[in-house]
């Protein structure tokens, strides 16, 4: 079934492509709920749902198991680089995870193989912010 395109719906919408990365319901509510938007956290969960199914936002799990959303700018499959500090995200395109996935679920008798693979570390200024940092206290 299809969610009707609301204003809520659309400012969650907004809300996703202004954000910094990928977000979590919580915060995207608190944003919102600090522009005085009315807007429920359950109608943000329900609309995120949505434009995670419909392909406009990307869904991930954290290291610390919570679902995470962000606008999607790539259609089709695609996996992420993500910055643990600061959110930055890149979609990358990943050959040999494809080849791997398909072979090992091939090598174990399984068809139609899905898989979800995203690389969560420290970009480039958050890892010279730290290194710098760690040489100032040393």
């Amino acid at each position: 079934m299809a969610q009707r395109n609301t204003w809520q719906r659309e400012r969650v919408r907004e809300a996703l492509a202004d954000a910094r990365g990928f977000v979590s319901a919580q915060n995207l509510h608190a944003s919102l709920r600090d522009d005085n938007t009315g807007i429920g956290l359950a109608t943000v969960y329900r609309a995120l749902a949505g434009l995670a199914a419909s392909g406009d936002a990307d869904s991930l799990q954290s290291p610390e198991g919570e679902a995470l959303y962000r606008a999607c700018t790539t259609q089709g499959h695609h996996h992420h680089l993500i910055c643990r500090n600061c959110g930055l995200t890149v979609e990358i395109e990943a050959k040999d995870v494809e080849q791997w996935a398909h072979r090992t679920a091939a090598l174990h008798g399984f068809t139609d193989a899905a898989h979800v693979v995203d690389i969560f570390g420290l970009c480039a200024p958050c890892t010279n912010k730290r290194d710098a940092e760690r040489a100032a206290t040393a």
